[in-house]
């Protein structure tokens, strides 16, 4: 059966801010693919973000700093039936475009994303994948740098990213899950190992449950990124 999202245009929208060594290669990887349009929103880089960006012929605009405000001002002026929100460190895999056309046909599958892989060797980083893994296959739980994917009208429905300093993603997810499914592809996305090296595996993974529990606590977003920032805890 022939479904609208066949050949549907997916749009992938990448949030930057001094992304200069990461932006070529993350808009480089979304090639070859077919239908697709790639926009870049930057949120006030002083580095040669925008021009690199320009150079390789995707759109380029502008935004107030924030992956949550940049995303949603990237998706509206989206094209796509289908929308993609790509980190600027993340690489998509070959043939993403198919796979993920594919895996959003079935009427109970509402949004999805990818495994991840994380660019490093050190073993600390196979558990850290091992975990979001378990994570996301047993919850439908993924975050951000494993490419969300989702209908434009699911976007719509759940009221596109909260505009909140953190956590964006998560809640996202959470609302999209009482929707219908959400799909994990077995095929990986590739992403840097910057955030977990900066401070260490450890306790950026400790970190990073910290804020969730938090979060689930009750404490506001804005009072967890005030302390995240405090702990020179770099959002990347």
């Amino acid at each position: 059966m022939i479904s609208y999202l066949d050949h549907a245009q997916i749009s992938i929208i990448i949030p930057v801010l001094n992304e200069a060594n990461n932006i070529k290669a993350a808009i480089t990887s979304t090639q070859p693919s077919h239908n697709v349009e790639v926009i870049v929103v930057d949120g006030g880089s002083n580095d040669d973000t925008a021009v690199l960006a320009q150079s390789l012929g995707v759109t380029v605009i502008s935004s107030p700093p924030g992956r949550a405000v940049q995303m949603n001002t990237g998706a509206a002026i989206a094209s796509g039936e289908i929308l993609l929100f790509l980190h600027a460190d993340t690489r998509l895999p070959t043939g993403f475009d198919a796979m993920i056309r594919t895996v959003l046909k079935p009427s109970g599958i509402v949004a999805g994303a990818f495994t991840l892989r994380i660019d490093s060797p050190h073993w600390g980083l196979r558990l850290v994948e091992w975990g979001v893994k378990w994570r996301s296959h047993l919850y439908q739980l993924p975050y951000g740098d494993q490419a969300i994917f989702l209908t434009r009208s699911a976007f719509n429905e759940v009221g596109n990213f909260p505009q909140m300093p953190i956590m964006e993603d998560f809640v996202l997810i959470n609302k999209l899950k009482y929707l219908n499914k959400i799909a994990i592809l077995d095929v990986p996305v590739t992403t840097s190992p910057r955030r977990w090296l900066k401070k260490g595996i450890f306790m950026t993974t400790i970190l990073n449950q910290i804020i969730i529990i938090a979060y689930l606590l009750g404490v506001s977003p804005q009072r967890i990124c005030k302390w995240y920032r405090r702990e020179k805890f770099s959002r990347i």
